[in-house]
This record gives structure tokens, sequence and C-alpha cells, in this order.
């Protein structure tokens, strides 16, 4: 069996995290970062601009590496390891796109409950990142 390997991204902007609710399972209609599997023959940082842009419509850089997270029952399809970006808006204007039902701004401090995988784990560790 194969360990999947998929990339989350971290977008702050003025206080506010942007998120998308999910549309499909696992996790339907929770709350999650931006973020997906890692095609053949592409890279993690290509992987991680793409994502953004399919699920939210917008245009990211990405700042820094702000983690990687690889333990097995993060994911309930199977083992996925997940590399971790800190990112900044390029241009655009979020959109929920692809299998993303919404795409919110949410403050920083009030996230909500529902949130998808170990992402509330993974909000935590790259504010801590970003406050470097």
């Amino acid at each position: 069996m194969n360990i999947g390997v998929t990339v989350d991204a971290v977008i702050v902007k003025k206080g506010k995290i942007l998120l998308i609710k999910r549309g499909r399972d696992p996790y339907k209609d929770f709350w999650a970062l931006p973020g997906g599997f890692v095609e053949y023959g592409e890279t993690t940082e290509d992987a991680a601009k793409r994502e953004v842009k399919e699920e939210t419509g917008l245009e990211c850089n990405i700042v820094t590496l702000t983690g990687v997270y690889s333990a097995p029952d993060r994911d309930p399809r199977g083992h996925t390891i997940s590399v971790v970006y800190l990112m900044r808006v390029v241009q655009g204007e979020a959109a929920a796109g692809d299998d993303a039902r919404d795409a919110f701004w949410f403050d920083i401090d009030k996230l909500p409950e529902r949130m998808a995988f170990d992402h509330s784990q993974i909000i935590e560790d790259a504010l801590k990142v970003k406050d470097r």
C-alpha cells in the first residue's frame, strides 16, 4: 500500500485566515485549509499553488514551509503526509471552486469548531512560525 502526499496552504491576511468548506467526504461540510493531493511529476510547491487556485481562485506565492504532518491516522482515507506552506495572496478575490463549497476569511482567534483533519493543529503551529 502506498502513502499519499498532500499539501495544505495557510493564507493569512490582515488578521484573518482563509478556510474552505469541504464539498466531499471525508469531512464534508467541515472547514479546512485549501489543499489536496500532489499529482505525479509535480513539486509540492507547485501543487500548493495549484490547489489554492482551484479551490479559492487566488494566486498565491509561498512564504515558507511551516511543517510536515505524517501521523498515520490523520486522514481516514489512509496514511497521508501533508506538506504545509504559509502563503501570501498575489492577486484575486477568494471564491469557492473545485470541490470547495465555500471560501471564507475567519478571524484568526475565532476559528470554526468543525475543522477537518488535523487542520486546527496545523493552523496553531503555522501561526507560531508566522510570528517568529
